[in-house]
């Protein structure tokens, strides 16, 4: 592989003011928020939503890279172009998700590990002549009093290693306050890091997607965005080497109110203390709800629903350099 054309592509995914959209979903997560705003999940229904995204005039803007899912990337828009082609028009780089969901771990009771690995380098070459020019490997850990493992954290790092783009997420799910999210994150960094070096991936061309650290959805206190800005870029100064080009916040989680004013207060401070990568979004719920809730599977809906996807573009934006304004169009 060319680690300079690997870098090229890496920073420009973290172009100033532009994040990532996560329109990877799989089938089964896809039909549950779906089901939600009710829309029956079918390929057409699948298909006409993702041509609906990515056919929004002037999304370019703001998104620098969207994360497709294995079917999306095989499918076609109704004017017959792929998906991939419709991404590149807007001048956006199509990426792949290249893991196959989490799964009970072995050995490790109540934890989970991330599998994909099977045929993955023929997969790579597939994904790559389909278009793809980065991929997202995710893997899933669980805060508790006795999770995760030191066992879960290191296999899960292992195999995030294989991928460019390397996404270990604390889940908030649970009581824990954001001290405990701040050692799980730091551990889980550690790991991951080492388990890239070992495997000799090029750090320049290798993106961290990660949550940031937050207190449990349960939690008796729940932090402020300032204090969730200053624990997340402190523990990032801890874990992160410089040479990593940037880092990709996932949602996690979060209301998509909250992932966007939590994403601002991290703005503001990394404009006042700077830090060595840039820190922007690769939100997926956070910028496609409100835009399904309007569309809701209905094509006179389409016009609407795109405007939608770029107001939430816009402010997720702005967040990025500590500009949000609620109301901003």
């Amino acid at each position: 592989m060319d680690s300079n054309k690997l870098a090229q592509t890496a920073a420009a995914l973290v172009t100033e003011g532009k994040g990532l959209l996560a329109a990877d979903e799989s089938t089964g997560t896809i039909e549950k928020r779906f089901e939600s705003v009710g829309i029956e999940s079918t390929e057409e229904s699948r298909r006409a939503w993702r041509e609906l995204l990515f056919t929004t005039a002037g999304l370019g803007r703001f998104i620098s890279g969207v994360i497709l899912f294995d079917e999306t990337i095989r499918e076609r828009a109704s004017t017959g172009k792929t998906m991939v082609e419709l991404l590149t028009a807007e001048g956006i780089i199509p990426g792949i998700k290249v893991d196959r969901g989490a799964h009970p771990l072995a050995g490790a009771e109540g934890e989970l590990v991330t599998e994909g690995l099977d045929g993955l380098r023929a997969r790579f070459d597939e994904y790559a002549a389909l278009g793809a020019r980065f991929a997202k490997w995710r893997a899933e850990l669980t805060i508790t009093e006795r999770t995760p493992s030191a066992y879960a954290v290191h296999v899960n790092a292992q195999a995030a290693g294989l991928v460019p783009i390397v996404e270990p997420e604390v889940m908030m799910e649970g009581a824990h306050d954001i001290r405990r999210c701040f050692e799980v994150t730091e551990a889980v960094h550690e790991a991951l890091f080492e388990e890239l070096v070992r495997q000799h991936v090029v750090l320049e061309g290798c993106l961290l997607k990660t949550n940031m650290v937050l207190s449990g959805k349960e939690a008796a206190r729940r932090a402020l965005p300032d204090e969730v800005a200053a624990e997340s870029l402190r523990c990032f100064r801890r874990t992160v080497p410089a040479a990593v080009p940037g880092i990709v916040f996932l949602s996690g989680g979060q209301e998509d109110g909250e992932s966007v004013v939590n994403l601002d207060a991290i703005g503001r401070l990394v404009h006042r203390a700077a830090a060595p990568w840039p820190l922007t979004f690769s939100y997926g719920r956070g910028l496609e709800s409100e835009p399904m809730r309007v569309w809701a599977g209905q094509s006179a809906n389409k016009a609407a629903a795109q405007v939608a996807l770029l107001h939430r573009a816009e402010l997720t934006s702005r967040a990025t350099r500590g500009q949000y304004a609620p109301t901003a169009r």
